[in-house]
């Protein structure tokens, strides 16, 4: 009987649901995947987002003086698609680590070739690739939780911003895609496919030969004469160059071109232009 009552509680037993099983719950400090396009390719960051949580941050949880992993959990990467510069040093495409040292008035932003410091006490100094200093910015509100974020996009540049609590720094990176364009600019433009709409308006955007630009709208709208868009520039470039009623008969052409596309923008857009020559 007792052999009997034994193996009975021993089944009961093994039949019990286990109590060892994996529960998922929300990340503390969220991760967070950027992509932001650069020039002619791309940065990504990863990084993870601690919050506030009524904490003293900066010379408290995170010391100053001291190696910081710039986020939480995870390491703080950045992924560069093409050639970059920070501070003045050029950064080949790949992978690397972004840590930071921070003060109350200064930082001291790290951009290395380890991308697994997750404490300072794995940081290895020998590995940094550049080193710069980036102002305080502190701020009249509190942010809740850590930001990384790509401001003041150029064509060819932006700012990356650490933004928690009260405190934001940056630091700018750069990269030279203008030499490449142009290059593009000049092997296209000698093959029968010629897209000067293309390089007439890269050629305004961004301060170039405006006598040159001119020359390639109007062959782009030789191209199509209903390209209202490609008549807009023009008049934008003519403005630009300081012939302000050509441009303004420009814009009254493109503003009759858009209204046979039903496009509303661009009547708008020349509209404005218009006032501003007035």
């Amino acid at each position: 009987m007792q052999k009997m009552l034994l193996l009975f509680v021993l089944s009961c037993w093994l039949a019990r649901p286990s109590s060892a099983q994996a529960i998922k719950t929300p990340s503390p400090s969220a991760p967070q995947f950027v992509r932001q396009d650069l020039g002619l390719s791309t940065i990504e960051l990863s990084y993870s987002r601690p919050g506030v949580k009524g904490r003293k941050i900066f010379g408290d949880l995170v010391p100053f003086g001291k190696v910081w992993r710039t986020g939480a959990n995870q390491a703080t990467t950045l992924s560069f698609g093409d050639t970059v510069s920070i501070g003045g040093t050029s950064i080949p495409p790949g992978k690397y680590g972004l840590l930071s040292i921070p003060g109350a008035d200064e930082w001291t932003i790290i951009i290395t070739h380890q991308t697994d410091v997750t404490n300072a006490a794995a940081y290895k100094p020998d590995q940094d690739i550049v080193r710069l200093k980036a102002a305080v910015n502190h701020l009249p509100f509190s942010v809740e939780s850590f930001m990384i974020i790509f401001a003041d996009l150029t064509s060819n540049s932006c700012n990356v911003e650490l933004i928690w609590a009260d405190t934001e720094v940056q630091f700018p990176i750069t990269t030279n895609s203008d030499a490449r364009v142009m290059t593009q600019i000049d092997n296209v433009l000698n093959k029968d496919s010629r897209p000067y709409y293309t390089a007439a308006f890269y050629y305004l955007e961004n301060g170039k030969d405006l006598t040159k630009a001119l020359e390639w709208f109007d062959k782009a709208i030789a191209q199509d004469p209903t390209a209202y868009f490609a008549v807009y520039q023009k008049a934008r470039c003519l403005a630009k160059l300081g012939r302000k009623q050509e441009a303004i008969t420009t814009a009254k052409k493109s503003i009759e071109l858009a209204q046979q596309a039903n496009n509303a923008d661009y009547v708008a857009l020349n509209q404005k232009l218009i006032a501003s020559l007035q």
